[in-house]
């Protein structure tokens, strides 16, 4: 059985497309964090199961959460923006046998994978980036329930113990219709991750301020071929330093 695990928050634009692309899933699980617009209405019109739990700033628990309300002995985790490609939906469909005939009482064999990453493909400014660091993305999306915890207030890990392996076809992701959007999903990672670096005892200084974004525009435009995905390649990588801007800035005002 594979249990999908939706995270949301005001997803009415997106969410009808991403529970679409998992209707082949034998659970849909949304974790929603207290929506104000039709998101929650959406999710139970199409048929999953909401689970309204606050976000409080901490990502990992709320997949951990997910974890928690899922009845399959794999979970599948998917966020308001992204869907499931029909080539990714009928891959993981192939691992019928391994997916959904195991169970927590049957010895894995070595060399059997507890997880798996997906690719994932980004669509920015209508545009598909191909460049960047976005380019290069996996991430650990799909395992067995028990086979780890997540860890992390933002951009959080899934960390299992075991193989893991790849899926061939990516995930799509919508993300950021609008420079705006882009910037107030910044400003609010970068707050979770400055405080949380900041509880580590991390500190930064003049330096790292400036160049860590410098560094980042750098690695994203020229050193992964940014530039080869024209404007969108630009603007993403110009967000990406922005965002590193604002962790260390906000990290150093925390002092």
């Amino acid at each position: 059985m594979i249990s999908a695990v939706v995270l949301t928050k005001n997803e009415e634009k997106n969410l009808k497309a991403c529970l679409n692309s998992l209707n082949w899933c034998d659970e849909i699980i949304v974790i929603d964090d207290y929506s104000q617009d039709k998101t929650a209405k959406i999710a139970q019109k199409i048929g999953a199961k909401v689970f309204l739990h606050s976000l409080n700033h901490n990502y990992a628990q709320q997949r951990n959460f997910g974890l928690k309300k899922a009845k399959g002995d794999w979970v599948l985790f998917v966020d308001g923006d992204e869907r499931i490609s029909s080539a990714l939906a009928e891959e993981i469909q192939t691992q019928n046998s391994k997916l959904k005939t195991q169970n927590d009482s049957v010895k894995l064999k070595a060399n059997q994978p507890v997880a798996f990453y997906l690719k994932r493909k980004d669509f920015l400014f209508g545009k598909w980036l191909k460049y960047g660091e976005t380019g290069k993305i996996r991430l650990l999306r799909l395992g067995r329930k028990n086979a780890g915890q997540w860890q992390g207030k933002v951009h959080e890990v899934w960390q299992v113990k075991g193989k893991t392996s790849q899926l061939k076809n990516p995930l799509l992701h919508y993300p950021h219709p609008t420079i705006k959007e882009f910037l107030e999903k910044i400003d609010y990672y970068s707050e979770i991750r400055a405080e949380e670096l900041f509880q580590k005892g991390v500190r930064t200084n003049f330096f790292e301020v400036f160049a860590y974004p410098l560094a980042k525009f750098v690695n994203n435009y020229f050193c992964q071929f940014g530039f080869l995905g024209g404007l969108a390649g630009f603007l993403q990588a110009m967000m990406m330093s922005f965002h590193s801007f604002l962790v260390r800035s906000k990290l150093w005002l925390k002092y």
